[in-house]
C-alpha cells in the first residue's frame, strides 16, 4: 500500500459533488454578530467570540500600539529571548483575576493543553479523560507517557470505576472540559472534585468555553460551582472571550514554575506575539470593568433557545451560549448548513469524530453583542430551513 492511498476523503468528495461542502468559508469583515462572507451579509452564529470584543476599538488600539512598541513578533521562546514585560503583566493579572497563585502563557490554547498534560503526567501516572473532552486533551494524553483511561461523558459512576482500577500510589489526574465545546453542557465539577479527594487525584479543568461565560464576573466553571480552591489546574484560551490568540495554565506557584522549566511544548515554542498579548490583556481589563457582560450573554442565549424551541427546532438544552441543533446524519448536517449559509446564517456543522456517529449537529453560538432583532431574524431562517425536505439527490 502506498503511503498516500489514505488521502481520499470520500465523504468530503461527496459534499463537493452535491455542492454542500461546508468548510473554509471566507470572512471579509471583522468577527461580529453580522459579517460579510464571500460577498454576502451573514448572521454569525458560528464564532467563539463570546463577549464580542474582537471588534472593540480599545482592544484593536492596544494591538496596534503593541506592534509599534515591540514589533511584530518575539522570534523566540519564553525560555530564552521571547519574554516581554507584557507577558509577565498578563500572567500576573490573570492569576489574580482567577484567584490562583501563578500563570504560564502559551502561544495557543491547543499548545497550552499539550504543555500542561504532557509534562505533569509521566510514565507511572494515570490520566482520567472524559470521552467528550477537546481534541487537544486527547493529543496531550498521547504525548505524555501516562496511562490514559477514558470515562463515559459526565458519567460519575464510570469515573469512579476507572479510579478504582488505579494503584493507590500512582499519580492521578482527572481532566475535563468545563463547558463541553460541542454540546454546550457543563461538567459535573462538584462530583469530580469529591471523587478526586476520595481517591487522591488532582483535577484539571479546560475552561476554554467557560471563561468569560460562567462564574462570578466570568471567572469560569470553578467559580460557577464555588470550587476554585478544589481545582488544581485551570487551562484558558484567549481566542474566545479575550478576543486574541493564546492560552495559559493557572495553578500553584511551585507547579507552574516547575512546568516552565520542563514542558517541551512551552520551552521549544515561540511566545505569544506582542499584539496578541496586548489585546488579551486589554480584553481582560474590559471584562473586569464590565462584570455584567457574561450575564448579558446568558440572557441572549436563553432568548435564542426559547425562540428555537417555540418554533419546533430540536436542540440540546444547556445553560451556555453554545446551542447545538440536532441534524443526526452527516449529509443532512452539511445540506442544512449550506442552506442556512445561502439564506444568510452561518453555523458550524459537527460530525464524527467531534460527536457520536448518528448524533450530528449544527453548532450555534451567541455573542454578548448580538441583539434580539438579529436573533429573531436568525430563528426565523433556521426554523424555516430545517422544515425543508432533503432533496432526493443527497442519498442517491
Amino acid at each position: 500500500m502506498d503511503l498516500f492511498d489514505k488521502c481520499n476523503y470520500e465523504l468530503l468528495n461527496r459534499t463537493r459533488e452535491l455542492n454542500i461542502y461546508p468548510y473554509f468559508h471566507v470572512l471579509q469583515s471583522r468577527q461580529a454578530p453580522v459579517v460579510t462572507m464571500e460577498g454576502k451579509r451573514i448572521i454569525m452564529l458560528g464564532s467563539n467570540n463570546y463577549l464580542g470584543l474582537t471588534e472593540n476599538n480599545e482592544v484593536i488600539e492596544a494591538g496596534i500600539n503593541a506592534l509599534y512598541k515591540y514589533g511584530s513578533g518575539c522570534s523566540g521562546s519564553r525560555f530564552l529571548n521571547g519574554t516581554l514585560d507584557l507577558h509577565r503583566q498578563l500572567e500576573k493579572e490573570i492569576a489574580a483575576f482567577m484567584h490562583k497563585e501563578d500563570c504560564m502563557t502559551c502561544a495557543t490554547g491547543f499548545q497550552s493543553n499539550l504543555a500542561i498534560i504532557s509534562a505533569i503526567a509521566g510514565r507511572n501516572d494515570y490520566i482520567l479523560n472524559d470521552r467528550e473532552n477537546h481534541a487537544s486533551i486527547y493529543d496531550a494524553c498521547r504525548l505524555s507517557f501516562a496511562t490514559t483511561l477514558r470515562y463515559n461523558h459526565s458519567d460519575m459512576e464510570d469515573l469512579e470505576k476507572q479510579l478504582k482500577r488505579i494503584p493507590d500510589k500512582a499519580g492521578k489526574l482527572i481532566v475535563t472540559d468545563g463547558v463541553f465545546s460541542m454540546r454546550g453542557d457543563i461538567c459535573k465539577l462538584p462530583e469530580i472534585c469529591a471523587l478526586a479527594e476520595k481517591y487522591g487525584a488532582r483535577v484539571m479543568v479546560d475552561d476554554a468555553h467557560g471563561f468569560g461565560v460562567l462564574g462570578e464576573g466570568g471567572r469560569g466553571t470553578a467559580s460557577y460551582f464555588g470550587l476554585e480552591d478544589k481545582v488544581d489546574i485551570i487551562m484558558l484560551t484567549f481566542s474566545k472571550s479575550l478576543a486574541s490568540i493564546g492560552g495559559c495554565m493557572l495553578a500553584s506557584h511551585h507547579v507552574t514554575d516547575w512546568l516552565r522549566h520542563v514542558s517541551r511544548p512551552f520551552i521549544f515554542s515561540a511566545s505569544m506575539t506582542p499584539a496578541s498579548t496586548a489585546t488579551a490583556l486589554t480584553s481582560l481589563h474590559i471584562l473586569q470593568r464590565n462584570p455584567d457582560m457574561p450575564q448579558r450573554l446568558m440572557q441572549l442565549s436563553k432568548y435564542f433557545r426559547k425562540g428555537l424551541v417555540d418554533n419546533g427546532v430540536k436542540i440540546i438544552d444547556a445553560p451556555t451560549p453554545i446551542v447545538p441543533i440536532f441534524t443526526y446524519q452527516s449529509l443532512d448536517t452539511f445540506y442544512y448548513g449550506k442552506r442556512l449559509f445561502d439564506e444568510g446564517v452561518y453555523v458550524n456543522p459537527v460530525i464524527a469524530p467531534a460527536c457520536v456517529e448518528g448524533e450530528c449537529l449544527l453548532r450555534t453560538t451567541l455573542m454578548a453583542t448580538h441583539t434580539e432583532p438579529v436573533i429573531d431574524e436568525a430563528v426565523e431562517i433556521i426554523s424555516r430551513v430545517l422544515k425543508e425536505d432533503l432533496p432526493d439527490s443527497i442519498y442517491k
